[in-house]
């Protein structure tokens, strides 16, 4: 199968080779049903590994490696989460996990501890503090399931 598309820069070719019968599956749907699919489940694992560093299991024991492989799924979770419900209408909306934890969650930020709150002060140059205070707004506003 062949795709072709045409964009700025001129026309673009793709080729699907595929073994599946054509009684099976309407060419025609091939590349958006099948193979988009596949190509965003890779990049979601790619995220995985890279991103939450899944990949490191390195540690002689079973148990903590699987350990390190739950600790790096319950981050996948919380950081697909925070994507879809607080970073929706934002520049971060489509971003890789890469892009969130290092534009969003790895700031420089002093820290305030008193009886009553937790005061954390962010530079007023922060790049991505519109996203950071929409996010913030929409986290306070998701309902407490306690």
């Amino acid at each position: 199968m062949c795709k072709l598309t045409y964009d700025a820069d001129g026309a673009k070719r793709r080729f699907v080779v595929t073994s599946l019968p054509s009684c099976q599956v309407i060419p025609s749907s091939l590349y958006a049903d099948y193979y988009c699919p596949r190509g965003d489940m890779e990049n979601r694992i790619k995220e995985h590994q890279l991103d939450l560093f899944s990949d490191r299991t390195s540690a002689h024991a079973f148990d903590s490696n699987q350990l390190r492989l739950w600790f790096s799924s319950v981050a996948y979770v919380l950081m697909q989460a925070l994507r879809q419900h607080c970073l929706n209408r934002t520049e971060l909306a489509t971003a890789q996990l890469g892009t969130i934890r290092t534009k969003l969650l790895k700031l420089g930020a002093q820290i305030r501890i008193s009886i009553r709150r937790v005061l954390i002060a962010i530079s007023s140059a922060c790049p991505c503090q519109t996203v950071f205070a929409t996010a913030y707004r929409k986290l306070q506003s998701l309902p407490n399931t306690s």
